[in-house]
């Protein structure tokens, strides 16, 4: 479902269609020396507008795509996370690698390795400043990558880590670790792509000037000036709204 902001996007362009439609039936008589009002660049103009507006539902298509595709790779990777911990802690792997995995894997499930205890109230001066705690949970997509890939580079290095399970061999985990990059990248990329679309279509829309809004509101001033303000031409033109900077 399209934003209200997209609307009112689209809205715009709709009405400033009907504008045309009207400057167009006056015939010869809509005649401004502006070449911006002339019929031909008014509908030039509207053939830009639609095209910016397509251009940024195709980069919004294509986000929406990267980043579903991006949370379904990404689902699965705290429960895989914990099997590697239960895997490797059945090996006989030394407890100091085991800790590693089990520290890298409370950084993945968004949870200290060991919680802090709250100091009571009795223990607290009236005075006293309260206790700041620092949140350890680094859940963004980014951190989430480089947390299983230092995990699976741990795997890596332990000799004694060879299960029979194929989704948790190291050979599988590495090649998850670059879907996840892979999918996480795409995302990126899809993001700026969509800024950049939505920065075209602004100024195709609302650029000071020569902007789909401010030509509008240049030719309801043409129309009044050349039938008058209680003209029926200008009573019609002036019922047409247009919303100025709308946001993303």
């Amino acid at each position: 479902m399209a934003s209200n902001t997209e609307t009112g996007h689209a809205k715009n362009v709709a009405t400033f269609e009907d504008l045309i439609s009207f400057c167009t039936a006056y015939g010869a008589t809509y005649n401004p020396t502006k070449a911006a009002l002339k019929i031909p660049a008014l509908t030039a103009q509207l053939v830009a507008a639609n095209a910016a507006l397509q251009a940024v539902k195709v980069a919004k298509t294509t986000y929406d795509n990267a980043t579903n595709a991006r949370e379904i790779a990404f689902k699965p990777l705290k429960s895989l996370a914990t099997k590697i911990v239960n895997s490797i802690a059945a090996t006989e792997a030394t407890p100091q690698t085991v800790d590693d995995v089990k520290s890298v894997n409370n950084k993945i499930q968004g949870r200290r390795a060991k919680a802090i205890e709250k100091p009571g109230a009795e223990t607290i001066a009236a005075d006293a400043e309260p206790v700041k705690i620092i949140s350890v949970a680094q859940q963004s997509y980014n951190k989430m990558v480089d947390h299983f890939a230092q995990l699976v580079a741990t795997l890596t290095a332990e000799p004694k880590y060879f299960p029979n399970e194929p989704e948790l061999k190291v050979a599988a985990l590495n090649t998850l670790v670059a879907d996840l990059r892979a999918k996480n990248t795409a995302v990126i990329n899809a993001t700026t792509a969509l800024s950049n679309a939505r920065i075209a279509r602004n100024k195709v829309l609302y650029a000071e000037v020569t902007g789909l809004q401010p030509v509008a509101q240049a030719v309801k001033v043409y129309v009044k000036s050349l039938f008058g303000a209680r003209s029926p031409q200008y009573n019609q033109v002036s019922k047409l709204k247009f919303a100025k900077r709308l946001g993303d």
